[in-house]
C-alpha cells in the first residue's frame, strides 16, 4: 500500500494560532503582570512597571542619563573597535551579526565606558548593554574595561559598573573567556590603590562576567527582580539532578544567601550611589566626624568609631542574666 500524503490548507485564522495583541494606541503590555500600561507613564517610571514594579530592561544610553550628573560624561575608550580574529561563522558571519548590533543600538560594543559625576562626586563608570549581542564579553569589552580601570587609578576616583551580560562572547572563543583574567588583573591596581568599585547587577547578569569582575566589588547592589546566576536553572537541574528552589537565582534570592549587599529599585539608584560614594570619600554622609588638622593630638580612644567600639566590647564583656533566667542583661 503507497503512502498518501494529505496537505489541508487552513482558511482564516488557524486554530491556538497566536492572535495579536490589540492595544489601545500609546500602550504597552507589561511582559511580568500582563497588563497594559500607558507608555508615557512607564517613561516616567524611568522603565519600571507602575503596576506591579517589574524593571524593563533598558539601554546603555538610557541608563547614563539617569546616573550621571548633566554634562559631565566623557568617553573612555571609544576609538576601540572589535575584529573578528576566528573568522567565525554560525548562521552568518561574526562581522555581520557586529554591524547588526551597531546599528540597532548606536554602541560601539557591549561596554559603555567613561568618566562623570554622580552626585557631584566623580567616578569612572561604565554601563553594558545587552542588547549588544547579549552583552557578551569579548576582546574589546575586556580591553575597555581595562582601560576605564586605568584611568580610574590615574585619576584617583572610583569605579562604578553596571552590567548586564549573558557571559563571554562564543565568537571569539577561548581569546573571551581570557577577558575574565584581564578584567580580575586590572582591579588590582584599583585595589593597591585603595580605590574603591561598585558594582550594579542588572537583569540578566550571569556567565563569564558574574564570575569574574561583576562580583568583585566592595560594594555589590542589584535591581529588584535581576536574574544573577552563572549558568541558568535547566543546566543545572540536569546537572545535579536536584530540583531549584523557587526564586533561585533571583537578586532577591542573592541577597537573603549574602551574595550582594543590597536591592535598590531604579528610582533610588543614584541617591544610593552617591550615598555610597559619600562614605567612601569620608564625607557627612557617613556619619562620622571630618578628620580634624593635627593641630591638637586627641587621646587615644576619643574618636567617635573607637568610643563606639568601646561600647560595643563593654556591651558583649557584661552579664547575661537572661541566658540563666535572670532577666534583662546588665
Amino acid at each position: 500500500m503507497s503512502d498518501i500524503t494529505v496537505e489541508i490548507t487552513h482558511k482564516g485564522s488557524d486554530v491556538g494560532s497566536p492572535q495579536p495583541d490589540l492595544l489601545p494606541k500609546g500602550f504597552s503590555r507589561c511582559p511580568s503582570c500582563d497588563r497594559p500600561v500607558k507608555a508615557d507613564a512607564l517613561q516616567a517610571a524611568l522603565q519600571v512597571c507602575p503596576l506591579c514594579s517589574y524593571h524593563h530592561p533598558i539601554s546603555a544610553s538610557d541608563r547614563l542619563e539617569q546616573l550621571a550628573d548633566p554634562h559631565s560624561w566623557r568617553t573612555v575608550a571609544a576609538e576601540l573597535r572589535p575584529l573578528d580574529p576566528l573568522s567565525f561563522f554560525d548562521i552568518r558571519p561574526y562581522m555581520d551579526r557586529l554591524q547588526k548590533a551597531q546599528d540597532e543600538t548606536g554602541l560601539a560594543e557591549a561596554l559603555l565606558a567613561g568618566r562623570c559625576t554622580i552626585g557631584h562626586r566623580r567616578v569612572a563608570l561604565g554601563i553594558m548593554d545587552f542588547r549588544f549581542l547579549g552583552g557578551s564579553m569579548g576582546s574589546v569589552v575586556g580591553e575597555t574595561f581595562a582601560r576605564l580601570v586605568a584611568r580610574a587609578v590615574e585619576d584617583g576616583v572610583p569605579l562604578v559598573v553596571v552590567a548586564a551580560s549573558g557571559g563571554a562572547r562564543m565568537q571569539e572563543g577561548i581569546l573571551s573567556l581570557m577577558q575574565m583574567a584581564k578584567t580580575v588583573v586590572a582591579l588590582e591596581s584599583l585595589s593597591r590603590r585603595g580605590l574603591p568599585f561598585i558594582s550594579v547587577l542588572t537583569h540578566p547578569t550571569t556567565g563569564g562576567v558574574l564570575a569574574s569582575f561583576a562580583t568583585l566589588a566592595d560594594v555589590i547592589l542589584a535591581e529588584p527582580g535581576a536574574f544573577l546566576t552563572f549558568t541558568g536553572p535547566r543546566v543545572i537541574e540536569q546537572t545535579t539532578r536536584e530540583k531549584l528552589p523557587p526564586g533561585f537565582g533571583s537578586a532577591e534570592s542573592n541577597f537573603a544567601h549574602g551574595q550582594i549587599d543590597m536591592v535598590v529599585p531604579r528610582a533610588e539608584l543614584k541617591e544610593r550611589l552617591a550615598h555610597l560614594l559619600a562614605l567612601f570619600e569620608g564625607g557627612d554622609t557617613s556619619g562620622l566626624e571630618p578628620v580634624q588638622p593635627d593641630k591638637a593630638p586627641l587621646s587615644r580612644g576619643s574618636r567617635p568609631f573607637a568610643r563606639a567600639l568601646a561600647g560595643a566590647k563593654k556591651l558583649a564583656l557584661s552579664p547575661r542574666r537572661w541566658l540563666f533566667g535572670g532577666g534583662q542583661q546588665d
